[in-house]
């Protein structure tokens, strides 16, 4: 009878529990039809002009300091971009980010120079977590890594263009649009942050971007939010003048630990990753294997590939062409190709880029080493610039 008592007692005071007060969705817009550009002029200092937008390396990364709600509900976390060319002809590797909340040392001290490569302990600063003068730094979380399209929407009724247009295509469109669902990255996109966006243009005219983060409440009875931690691992992306093209995957594994003081519940790593290097046979047309470990152990082992590149060729007016040889019928003809319809490691001109998903199950307490290997890898040698862009991050249930 107690017992039952008991029971009924818990049942009264649980359904007496004041439900929790929804916020609603929110749209929070971190760029508006921005122009993102490369200019010497801004190189000597951080320039913030009246837009809230800090510019550094040249103009080439945008940072802007941001709102965001607070939920007790869980929301869908939604990021959203939309992409035109200014007058940059060319194909460029872009990543959106944010600077880890939790970090005593970032990005902005790259710039301010309270940072020095010289104080990491490789020649590459910047891309793992690292204790310097009894503050941590932490790398930036990637949000999303995008590849530019060869100039679209900005040369759309240029006559040299018009000529080049595929019959298969009805018309060149007049921007690229991105998104993807990141509600995994909620614990950081929480308060205020400073979210950015690097692309890798070198012209005076660039990109003109728009970005937003939707929050799409939960509208289930007391669908509370999931309590979760993310840990930033790794980000090879160069977003400071003091960082540089990562291509030491040539000389060995990149190791990076992960010291663990409580057990890490149904941990998740996020693995983005894309080869670059443009000439033949450079990193970029060649397959080259990835492989992860955590504590010896291998985790994932593929080869990044994107064999559809020509589905993208609405995107890429300014895309080389030129004919190659086929056969037909048994016939020998000539096709025209564009550059950018050819495959490439994990990327196309105008794609997105899906991160690689590995479920690790618990991590318990004590010191790891994930390593992160590309065997074949190449070096950068003269105008032969191979390089990776990789970034991973850790996702857990507290």
């Amino acid at each position: 009878m107690k017992l039952v008592y008991t029971f009924l007692v818990f049942l009264l005071v649980a359904a007496c529990k004041e439900p929790v007060k929804p916020i609603g969705d929110k749209q929070i817009t971190i760029f508006k039809d921005t122009n993102l550009y490369f200019d010497m002029g801004f190189k000597n200092d951080s320039i913030q002009l009246n837009d809230s937008i800090i510019r550094l390396d040249a103009g080439r990364v945008l940072l802007k300091k941001v709102m965001l709600p607070i939920y007790k509900n869980q929301p869908k976390v939604t990021i959203k971009m939309t992409l035109t060319s200014n007058g940059d002809p060319w194909d460029k590797s872009g990543s959106l980010f944010v600077i880890p909340a939790t970090a005593d040392l970032n990005l902005l001290d790259f710039e301010s120079e309270n940072l020095k490569k010289e104080q990491f302990e490789n020649g590459f600063p910047g891309i793992v977590s690292q204790e310097i003068d009894n503050q941590i730094y932490q790398p930036n979380i990637e949000l999303l890594r995008f590849m530019t399209p060869f100039g679209v929407g900005f040369f759309n009724d240029n006559e040299r263009v018009a000529s080049l247009k595929p019959v298969y295509i009805p018309k060149w469109e007049e921007n690229i649009q991105w998104e993807q669902d990141i509600t995994q990255l909620l614990p950081v996109l929480e308060n205020e942050v400073y979210i950015g966006v690097f692309i890798d243009t070198w012209t005076k005219e660039g990109y003109t971007i728009s970005v937003s983060l939707e929050f799409d409440e939960s509208e289930i009875p007391k669908h509370i939010k999931k309590e979760q931690g993310v840990i930033s691992i790794v980000n090879t992306s160069k977003y400071a003048g003091a960082q540089q093209f990562y291509d030491a995957f040539h000389k060995g594994d990149l190791q990076v630990e992960l010291p663990v003081e409580e057990t890490l519940k149904n941990a998740k790593l996020y693995y983005i990753t894309t080869g670059h290097g443009g000439h033949s046979e450079g990193d970029e047309f060649t397959e080259k294997e990835n492989i992860i470990s955590l504590d010896k152990k291998i985790i994932k082992q593929f080869v990044p590939w994107r064999d559809d590149c020509a589905s993208f060729r609405r995107f890429n007016p300014t895309s080389g062409v030129w004919m190659e040889k086929a056969t037909w019928k048994g016939e020998e003809i000539e096709e025209r190709i564009a550059s950018s319809d050819y495959s490439r490691s994990n990327w196309c001109p105008g794609s997105d880029v899906i991160p690689e998903i590995i479920e690790l199950g618990d991590i318990a307490a004590g010191n790891h080493i994930f390593t992160f290997s590309i065997p074949e890898a190449q070096a950068i040698e003269t105008d032969k610039i191979n390089y990776w862009m990789v970034s991973a991050y850790l996702v857990y249930d507290k």
